[in-house]
């Protein structure tokens, strides 16, 4: 049992116990339960039985007014300003995670100096590593001589009172929230509730001080922010650097933005002198493209407003195993099941029998449908070995009977396309009546995966289609 004024909360999803059990009946996790100090109720002190004051009540209003614009400060960095949605809103929170060694801290550091260099007040509080540290990387960098407040705390007893000030900082970075501890819990710093205690303090004294707050969260194996999920409904904003540390690309992604749009990226390129912008990824994830090679088909994707080009790659070859291996790299595992099964069905290849294996080039993640026909002409070139033409692009989403479905924003795929001179495209049938815009791209339009397959691999040409029923 609990000692008196304990609970023992998940350190998963921050569910409250009052008895210790192996597992959390909440998320299904085991052995997540750690004792912890139950706060005070609401209204008066721990075991007092005064009766609760009396609020001032609400004052409410109607949905319609006129309310100006969240101001907004600019970063420098164009491709951070890309996702945060025009730049950093003063008194706003922003939460961003991402894998050991990814680059939140050179994103950060950068950040701070640039805005620095602007004449924004910036303080870098650092967690875990030492002054010596953080000034060893800002030299690696080349930004030691900006202007930047830099300290080495995690007692939120000592750094409250230097943000609490009459003249606080801008920006704050707090590099990483799961070090910090408030000396009033028991508990040790982060778990569930050292994590939101810390949080809601400094967001309050950002919200109260008016100084844009960042927040630096570790990630699980999984890859989403440890802790408990409430810290993600606490703050303004959630971002995630992605990358693969094989591949020098940085993607930088939005999920929650309450001051701007949630499906841009940011992409940024890790050289010896730190982060740099990346504004044409799409030349970039192109750049070591082979033409004329089986198995690899581009597709013209959209990321938020911003079309990006990226190459798919597949092979597929003969299996050793009695059950066929599938790898999947930047792409739904489950999908590619789906367009295999399409093909099987409804186009008469036996790819289910063979090792499958599915890379997008460069790092990216893709999680649009419509990458589904640029999927299917991978997977078909490669088992046929005839290469989809280099100058053409495909973008299109499949459906269970076989047809080929519309994508949104079609024009701006395809003038990405022509504007890194490709010359054909290959997309689903528009319907009778839309606007059909002149590309200057040489269209070929179907409504049927078969059609794909019959252009890639025409039947009277190979022996390895079985018959459809």
């Amino acid at each position: 049992m609990a000692r008196g004024g304990s609970h023992y909360v998940c350190q998963s999803c921050g569910a409250f116990y009052a008895k210790w059990q192996g597992q959390c009946t909440a998320c299904g996790e085991w052995n997540t339960l750690v004792e912890e100090s139950a706060p005070p109720p609401v209204g008066g002190k721990k075991g007092s039985s005064a009766p609760r004051a009396r609020g001032g009540g609400l004052d409410f209003v109607d949905l319609h007014g006129s309310s100006a614009p969240a101001p907004r400060r600019p970063s420098g960095i164009g491709e951070l300003d890309r996702v945060t949605g025009g730049g950093i809103v003063p008194g706003s929170a922003i939460l961003i995670g991402g894998d050991p060694g990814i680059g939140k801290s050179t994103l950060l550091t950068q950040l701070v100096a640039r805005l620095a260099e602007t004449g924004a007040r910036c303080a870098y509080i650092s967690g875990e590593e030492a002054v010596d540290q953080v000034r060893l990387r800002a030299g690696r960098l080349g930004i030691s001589a900006a202007p930047v407040a830099l300290a080495s705390a995690t007692a939120l007893r000592d750094i409250l009172p230097a943000l609490e000030t009459d003249n606080p900082p801008d920006v704050v970075v707090i590099d990483s929230i799961q070090t910090m501890y408030l000396d009033a819990l028991d508990s040790a710093p982060g778990t569930v509730g050292q994590v939101r205690a810390c949080a809601q303090e400094l967001i309050r004294a950002a919200k109260k001080r008016g100084f844009a707050l960042i927040l630096v969260g570790h990630v699980t194996k999984e890859g989403a922010i440890a802790g408990p999920r409430v810290l993600e409904h606490m703050v303004d904003t959630v971002l995630y650097f992605e990358g693969e540390r094989g591949h020098q690309f940085r993607i930088l992604r939005a999920v929650k933005n309450r001051f701007g749009p949630t499906d841009e990226i940011g992409v940024f390129e890790m050289t010896d002198r730190g982060l740099s912008e990346v504004p044409n990824p799409s030349a970039l994830f192109l750049a070591e493209r082979r033409d004329n090679v089986s198995g690899a088909a581009v597709f013209a994707g959209m990321e938020g407003t911003r079309p990006v080009l990226v190459e798919i790659q597949a092979l597929v070859a003969p299996t050793s195993f009695g059950t066929p291996r599938r790898a999947v790299v930047g792409w739904d595992s489950g999908r590619l099941a789906m367009v295999m099964a399409v093909l099987d069905a409804r186009c008469g290849l036996s790819i289910g029998a063979q090792d499958v294996y599915l890379n997008v080039a460069g790092g990216l993640r893709i999680s649009e449908p419509a990458a589904d026909l640029a999927v299917a002409a991978a997977l078909v070139s490669a088992y046929s070995g005839e290469p989809v033409p280099p100058d053409m692009v495909v973008f299109g989403e499949v459906g269970l009977a076989g047809e080929v479905r519309q994508v949104g924003q079609t024009d701006a795929r395809l003038k990405e396309a022509l504007r890194l001179g490709f010359g054909r495209a290959l997309i689903p049938a528009r319907r009778a009546g839309a606007a059909q815009g002149s590309s200057g791209l040489t269209l070929t339009e179907i409504d049927r995966l078969a059609e794909l397959v019959e252009r890639l691999a025409p039947a009277e040409d190979n022996t390895w289609r079985r018959k459809l029923p």
